[in-house]
């Protein structure tokens, strides 16, 4: 059973998420909090699976409590947004997010990204992904390797690399001639070696590193 919390200050957009998640099987709403310190202690309190976290709340905006919420690695958090991205979306990333879903999304799309997120993928759209690489590109002009990428094999850094292009592992399977299980195995070895949590923070990774830049794979 998926467990979830929804964060939202606005109580129609709550009872309109908990309406999409309730008729699902294997899906439960466990509390509903209308800010972001009521999410924090909520996210101590029940120990969700998953966090459907409105960005701009009073008092502790979702920014805020995504760090708060995320030092519980069980516990995954959805950025939801009105845009497609803002300003926050960057932040939220390195704060700990999962995954973003703008609010007017589809009902099998917050669906979908409950299951995605809950089982430990990152939930990014192309549209966002799109402009977060224009993010990254802005915010990191000087790319620092560090010592995380240091133990990596070169097959794992040219792994992470599709994965950072937004590559699932079934394309990075076929485009590196591997097996899904295989390619899989990869990218857990990958996140373990580098203690990131999920795909989300190796594609921040990726491009603050500097192992990949925003166009190369429509060039390779």
């Amino acid at each position: 059973m998926i467990r979830v919390l929804l964060a939202d200050d606005q109580t129609l957009v709550r009872a309109g998420f908990r309406s999409i998640l309730a008729g699902e099987d294997g899906i439960e709403v466990v509390g509903e909090a209308a800010n972001g310190a009521e999410a924090v202690r909520l996210a101590r309190q029940l120990r969700p699976d998953v966090v459907l976290m409105d960005i701009r709340m009073p008092g502790m905006d979702g920014l805020a409590a995504t760090p708060e919420i995320t030092v519980n690695p069980d516990v995954r958090v959805i950025i939801l947004t009105t845009f497609d991205l803002d300003d926050y979306v960057y932040a939220a990333l390195r704060a700990g997010a999962s995954g973003f879903l703008v609010k007017d999304t589809e009902p099998a799309e917050l669906i979908h990204g409950v299951r995605v997120v809950a089982r430990g993928d990152a939930l990014i759209a192309p549209s966002i992904t799109r402009r977060l690489i224009s993010e990254f590109t802005a915010r990191v002009p000087h790319p620092d390797p560090g010592p995380r990428l240091s133990a990596l094999t070169g097959r794992e850094r040219e792994v992470m690399a599709l994965v950072a292009a937004g590559l699932s592992n079934d394309e990075i399977a076929a485009r590196l001639v591997l097996s899904p299980a295989t390619a899989k195995t990869h990218v857990s070895r990958i996140m373990t070696k580098t203690r990131v949590r999920d795909r989300a923070q190796l594609v921040i990774l990726a491009y603050e590193s500097g192992l990949t830049v925003p166009g190369w794979l429509a060039h390779s």
